[in-house]
């Protein structure tokens, strides 16, 4: 249970991304951006640890295929999120470092909105089947995320306390 805990963990900071195109989920929006870093996810990455590569496309595993985020951070879903955050996920997860499980700082520079939430919904099946949370799991030396049974607004909030680091 304890490499599932770490893993669980390491997958839940390991998010989000932008892009310039709108998309939709359960009411929920955001804005996508061009970065240079989109540009580099097909590069080669086998000497990047899992936790830097960048997947912007990668939605992950579970019942979140499409989400859009505004183009502004929603402060009061913010503040949920870090209380969230800080109850279920600071044990493991430090906000700009590697710890226990990766830094959640930045994670929308390399994950994609969606893969976040599932991971954050759905971590055990995503360490099973989502080529990204398997790299993970290996890298953070078997620790497995735990399910928090989060619901979808407690996991939404907390991506968008994300994007508040």
């Amino acid at each position: 249970m304890k490499p599932l805990f770490k893993l669980l963990l390491v997958i839940c900071l390991t998010v989000l991304a932008c892009k310039e195109k709108q998309k939709e989920n359960n009411g929920f929006t955001y804005q996508e951006k061009s970065t240079e870093t989109a540009k580099t996810q097909n590069k080669s990455t086998d000497n990047v640890p899992p936790s830097k590569q960048i997947h912007l496309t990668n939605k992950g595993i579970g019942p979140i295929s499409s989400i859009t985020l505004q183009h502004t951070i929603n402060q009061t879903m913010a503040t949920h999120g870090k209380e969230r955050f800080k109850k279920l996920c600071a044990a493991c997860h430090k906000t700009d470092k590697k710890f226990i499980g990766p830094a959640p700082k930045d994670i929308l520079k390399r994950r994609s909105p969606e893969w976040v939430m599932n991971i954050l919904l759905n971590p055990i099946e995503m360490i099973e089947k989502d080529t990204l949370a398997k790299a993970l799991f290996n890298e953070f030396d078997g620790t497995i995320m735990p399910k928090q049974d989060l619901t979808e607004t407690d996991a939404r909030a907390i991506l968008e306390y994300f994007r508040t680091l």
